[in-house]
């Protein structure tokens, strides 16, 4: 970024930013490399894709359970990619440029194996039903590993939408330290974007087990979202057409989020019309308004602002608000960076404001979540002297088995581990839990899975905003 904040007292960003990217190391399925660095995890979910004759070893756990849910991994590779894309001197300034690559290839290899053929995706591996109903170890896991795929016949624009703009983000990443890998990621990009846009309908309708976990509200986000990093990734204006030419911008939006794709368009396109590379006229404008007035209420500049909390936290709902307030953080980040570069302030219903107001925002909704708060308390496990013990996560919740080889079996995991009023015996470093209420009031308990879950889609806007800060 080229405007820089001074550091506010007690929050050590460089620090924060190593173990967010640890936490990814945490989340790892399949088979663990040699340079692994979170050593309490071990070997997992080997023979995954097995029963379809297909290899789906590897990718993410995305939250506590052990299931691989393609719509989430797909979005938090995009929002890492994003992350390195816009702060890749940073990042390497403070050596995590390859631990961060690494994060986003280990996503991409698992996404690469997952997309066989142009329009076919496999979309999940394991089921939430009756994962839900076992308390175990990834390395012992021994509920079925199902996987459920899209086709022609059987379409997700919105997941392969969501997963184009995943590959097509990560091959700018790799563009400068892996030219063949990259360009490998575009073929990947291309194909997906084509057949979401010949094959409409959302995924749910093809994998219904997904729709208790991660139903889709619409794909049309996913279609602008994809064709923005696709035009970002190649120049081609097939894409830039689409997205002048779609007739649907999104309006402004209460939230961006790994359903709602919508701001992230909005963002990308507004870059665009600083750049000088589209007008500010007709559908171009409408994107850049969109994104101005999202950013307006989140510095509470709007007729309607978005709410916070008395201890200042951006507060959107009750189910895992970290996630929606990082993600607002990260692109009022990267809005505020484009308006510097071009010297020009954001405007707002009640006037001109300068784009420093975005990153103060932003680095307070960081500081917030490392301590910064009413409860002196970081959200963030693993940094400052408090944070959550109890994370509702199977694998730190129970003992290593490096420390402990025995099977934990199904339930003996609910009945010895999950009800244990005990810190966790593995702490999950860099993860960001759910968060605290609309009241900043936060109870760390393992069995509280609306503010003590972690997920990956939390912890990949972090990156790049602590990246930024450090």
């Amino acid at each position: 970024m080229s405007f820089e904040l001074a550091q506010s007292e007690g929050s050590d960003y460089g620090t924060a930013l190593t173990k967010s990217l640890l936490y990814f190391e945490a989340q790892r399925s399949g088979k663990l490399p040699p340079n692994q660095r979170v050593q309490w995890r071990g070997d997992s979910a080997l023979k995954d894709g097995g029963e379809a004759g297909i290899d789906l070893t590897g990718g993410y756990y995305d939250a506590g359970d052990n299931v691989k849910f393609g719509f989430p991994m797909a979005f938090t590779i995009s929002m890492l990619s994003w992350s390195v894309e816009e702060l890749r001197d940073k990042l390497e300034l403070k050596k995590e440029l390859s631990n961060a690559l690494d994060a986003i290839r280990w996503g991409t290899d698992y996404l690469i194996k997952a997309h066989p053929l142009p329009d076919v995706l496999y979309g999940e591996v394991g089921d939430g039903g009756s994962d839900h109903s076992c308390w175990e170890r990834p390395e012992d896991m021994t509920t079925p590993r199902a996987v459920y795929k899209i086709d022609g016949q059987h379409p997700g624009a919105d997941l392969a939408g969501e997963t184009a703009a995943a590959f097509a983000a990560a091959s700018l990443a790799f563009a400068r330290t892996d030219s063949n890998y990259s360009a490998l990621l575009l073929t990947h990009a291309k194909q997906l974007y084509d057949f979401a846009r010949i094959h409409p309908g959302l995924y749910q309708d093809s994998i219904p087990v997904v729709k208790k976990f991660y139903s889709s509200s619409g794909y049309q986000d996913e279609l602008l979202w994809a064709a923005a990093w696709l035009h970002r990734a190649t120049g081609d204006k097939v894409y830039l057409d689409y997205l002048g030419s779609s007739g649907d911008s999104g309006g402004v939006r209460t939230q961006f989020s790994w359903d709602d794709k919508y701001v992230g368009a909005q963002v990308l396109v507004a870059k665009l019309v600083f750049e000088g590379k589209v007008g500010d006229t007709g559908p171009w404008a409408q994107y850049k308004s969109h994104a101005e007035e999202f950013m307006c209420r989140c510095i509470q500049q709007a007729a309607i602002n978005f709410k916070l909390t008395p201890g200042g936290l951006l507060w959107f709902q009750p189910w895992n608000d970290l996630q929606y307030t990082l993600n607002a953080a990260f692109v009022a980040t990267v809005y505020a960076e484009s308006l510097i570069d071009i010297s020009a302030d954001l405007q707002c219903r009640r006037g001109p404001q300068s784009p420093d107001k975005l990153l103060k925002l932003a680095q307070s909704q960081v500081d917030y979540i490392l301590g910064a708060n009413p409860n002196s308390m970081s959200y963030m496990v693993g940094y400052g002297s408090k944070y959550p013990t109890q994370v509702h996560h199977r694998g730190a919740s129970i003992i290593s088995i490096k420390k402990d080889p025995k099977p934990v079996s199904c339930q003996q995991g609910y009945d010895e581990w999950y009800k244990k009023n005990a810190p966790n015996p593995n702490v999950l470093d860099g993860a960001v839990v759910g968060g605290p209420d609309a009241k900043d009031y936060y109870v760390d308990r393992r069995s509280n899975f609306q503010m003590a879950e972690p997920a990956t889609i939390n912890a990949a806007p972090l990156v790049g905003l602590l990246a930024n800060f450090a």
